[in-house]
């Protein structure tokens, strides 16, 4: 019967580590078609842990009878540890927290650096504006503007944010970071315990697969430029109890991470190159970020759609519009836009006549690697 007290132990600890790896960064788990497995892992984990803490208690006796019973404590210390380690640890919610409190301040107050990149979102005329050096260590910010609730997502291995209404089957959802798939971060929900893609806002796996949650138009930018764009904003301060954690120097928004996950390639369509990634209906087309920073402009067609790129002197600022017609074409200076004798900011507003826009586009800053895994038909602008 001792048998069974360690067979149950070794089945314990490979489980536990199973568990974690499917569904973590560890050498060839992201490579694989592993995300259903995980899912079963996870969601049957207190089956299997009762099977074979039963093993484990039918052995027990039989193990520790002898002269040698430090091998079986042996053996159960070492399981124990590799349990704790492998939910206390390793876990993505465990290395990752959220921030205790989001405060909020403008300009004047604000002790973020002008120079650093922002996601924005601008609701109702009010625009707030979150740090990627706090969204990389966060993954998510929850958080409302002009009474609707967001969740602003970022995944440094993607290098790609996004901005979702939390809002599943009606109801306002809570959401924790479980892991990561394919190399994109997965949120799992309070409620469902669905896994949600952070790329595409899709439930990927559990009883809500195939549903989506509702994108919130975001944009990407310098601070200095959004605080130019918006006076009025505010932007996300440092959480305190997260900030040993951050990237203080900006090393990941500069591209100058040296880790194995994070880093940037130097040359084009690599698989850590930045692109932008633009979708317009169900077409999407990748433009090569070096090529932007030479050219600063780009009118193109997506989709049949009249598009253009353009790249703000900072060489961090970028905006996807809608041309007004095909054959309307844009230019760039000194931060403007100009089309059919119009003048625009880099908000998309006419500046003689501020009430009216540009469309937004949906385009995204990322690495080839990601927006060719979840936009398999992507054609590339070249």
């Amino acid at each position: 019967m001792k048998k069974l007290f360690y067979a149950g132990m070794i089945l314990l600890a490979v489980f536990e580590i199973l568990k974690v790896y499917f569904i973590m960064p560890m050498p060839g788990s992201q490579d694989i078609q592993s995300l259903d497995i995980a899912y079963f892992l996870h969601s049957y984990r207190w089956w299997f842990r009762v099977a074979f803490g039963l093993m484990i208690m039918a052995g027990f006796r039989d193990a520790f009878r002898g002269k040698r019973l430090w091998v079986p404590a042996a053996v159960g210390a070492l399981a124990m540890v590799v349990v704790y380690y492998f939910n206390f640890k390793m876990t993505a919610d465990s290395i990752f927290s959220q921030p205790e409190k989001v405060t909020f301040k403008p300009q004047n107050e604000s002790q973020v650096n002008d120079s650093s990149l922002v996601i924005a979102v601008e609701y109702k005329g009010i625009a707030k504006a979150y740090p990627i050096r706090y969204l990389t260590y966060h993954h998510q910010v929850q958080d409302t503007i002009g009474g609707k609730n967001i969740i602003v997502t970022y995944c440094s291995v993607c290098r790609t944010g996004r901005v979702f209404e939390p809002v599943v089957n009606g109801q306002h959802e809570k959401f924790r970071l479980v892991g990561m798939d394919h190399f994109n971060a997965m949120f799992e929900d309070a409620t469902t315990k669905s896994w949600w893609r952070q790329a595409t806002g899709e439930a990927v796996a559990g009883s809500l697969k195939g549903q989506s949650l509702p994108e919130v138009e975001s944009f990407q930018t310098n601070l200095r430029k959004f605080f130019e764009l918006y006076p009025r904003a505010v932007v996300m301060q440092l959480d305190a109890a997260s900030r040993t954690k951050y990237d203080s120097m900006g090393r990941f928004e500069k591209g100058k991470s040296k880790g194995k996950l994070t880093r940037t390639d130097s040359l084009s369509w690599k698989d850590k190159s930045w692109v932008v990634g633009i979708q317009a209906g169900n077409t999407s087309k990748a433009y090569d970020w070096i090529q932007l920073t030479e050219k600063h402009i780009i009118n193109d067609n997506v989709g049949g759609k009249p598009v253009v790129l353009a790249l703000s002197g900072d060489a961090q600022t970028f905006v996807v519009f809608e041309r007004p017609s095909q054959t309307e074409e844009f230019t760039l200076r000194q931060d403007t836009l100009f089309a059919g004798g119009k003048p625009y900011d880099l908000s998309g507003r006419v500046l003689s006549t501020p009430d009216q826009r540009l469309a937004r586009v949906k385009a995204y800053q990322e690495f080839w690697h990601s927006w060719r895994t979840f936009h398999p038909d992507t054609e590339k602008f070249e």
